[in-house]
């Protein structure tokens, strides 16, 4: 099990820190599992409130002890009721906030509504903001995981070249590949921030159903098994000279990345041949782009055009009606982190220590989809990959 170290867990609510004092903010309260992961190292039920200024206080309603072992902040105290939480603050010496931040995208109202009764007085405000961009920098540390994340990818490809045979249900393919995953340290579960976010752990889509429409903002989505969930790979069978795509996403000590590859048994037709190679172009000139730290709406709206130029104006990122606005979009501890490679963010510019996943894919109804996807950071000297698996189409 690995344990956030305490010095990773300083960097990071310091640099909260900086984004309040900017911001105005005298504290925020943070309770999402995925930030408390972030600034904490855990996910025990409470509240991690962070002054702006000085050391933060972690209160623990369940479970304190697993909380105070996995948590490396100096302030780990046991949290009796919501009730309590003023009285307890004030006892550790921080005064009533004037300006609260809390986690507006994802807090539910009711929720909202008790700390609007615990500070009448306070104006709150949404620190979501601050937090995902403090979040979307990687540190070292963080893409040595992200790295062990895309091992796991890598095993899963090879895998599924080694299982994969005419006949067989995607789900029965699905499965090995999840099987092989957990083994290798996949929690079984990834994170999404997006209302209603509920993204399947790895998409085996063949033939026609992989152009089937969805609800998932997703180019792709797949009919899955039932209505309750419809999205993700059927009972499908998997036929030859039709293309299979292989889009999983790998999870390991809380951090995920995206990979999609192409295979086919037997053979595949030109158009998704050639399909393929577009796309592969469309990633090329992003990584020109991307060297460039040049903006996340510019890098869209360029591969956009170049989709466009190469005749896939109906069929670039979904079919007509079901095109999603973006390529790529940050991973990390949750699947829809900043950077959005995204239509209307023109004014953000790509920073050394982003991560993100492109996935440039095209769908054709009727036929399938063909496509490619790898997760990349950003470093001081240029785009790196963090996922590996060979290109090619794999060719069964």
């Amino acid at each position: 099990m690995r344990i956030t170290p305490k010095n990773e867990l300083e960097y990071r609510y310091r640099k909260l820190q900086v984004e309040m004092a900017a911001a105005g903010l005298d504290a925020v309260i943070i309770l999402q599992n995925a930030d408390l992961f972030y600034f904490t190292g855990t996910i025990q039920s409470g509240n991690l409130y962070v002054p702006v200024a000085g050391e933060p206080v972690y209160l623990v309603r369940r479970d304190f002890l697993r909380a105070r072992m996995e948590c490396g902040l100096a302030q780990v105290v046991p949290f009796p009721s919501l009730g309590d939480l003023p009285g307890m603050l004030a006892e550790h010496g921080h005064r009533t906030p004037a300006r609260l931040g809390l986690e507006f995208d994802v807090l539910p109202v009711n929720l909202y509504r008790k700390y609007a009764s615990l500070y009448p007085n306070a104006q709150i405000v949404d620190a979501s903001p601050l937090i995902r961009r403090v979040r979307m920098l990687k540190s070292h540390y963080e893409i040595h995981i992200l790295q062990d994340a895309a091992l796991q990818a890598d095993k899963v490809y090879r895998r599924a070249a080694e299982v994969l045979r005419e006949g067989m249900s995607e789900l029965q393919v699905a499965a090995e590949l999840e099987h092989l995953a957990r083994l290798e340290g996949h929690q079984g579960t990834m994170r999404m921030r997006a209302f209603n976010g509920e993204p399947s752990q790895g998409l085996v889509l063949s033939g026609p159903d992989a152009a089937a429409p969805s609800s998932a903002n997703a180019p792709l989505g797949g009919m899955g098994l039932t209505p309750a969930f419809g999205y993700g790979p059927s009972y499908n069978r998997i036929g030859r000279d039709e293309p299979i795509v292989v889009d999983f996403g790998s999870c390991f000590d809380g951090y995920l990345v995206d990979q999609t590859r192409i295979f086919a048994i037997g053979s595949l037709s030109d158009r998704m041949r050639r399909g393929y190679d577009d796309m592969l172009a469309v990633e090329a000139l992003m990584l020109e782009l991307a060297g460039r730290q040049s903006s996340w709406g510019g890098i869209y709206d360029a591969c956009l055009a170049l989709a466009r130029k190469l005749g896939y104006a109906d069929s670039f990122m979904g079919t007509p009606g079901g095109q999603v606005p973006f390529i790529g979009h940050g991973v990390g501890i949750e699947l829809d982190e900043y950077p959005f490679i995204a239509k209307g963010f023109d004014q953000e510019q790509l920073l050394p220590g982003m991560v993100f996943a492109f996935e440039p894919k095209l769908v054709f109804p009727g036929e399938g989809a063909i496509g490619i996807e790898d997760t990349f950071y950003l470093s001081e000297s240029g785009v790196k990959r963090l996922t590996f698996s060979d290109r090619q189409l794999v060719i069964l």
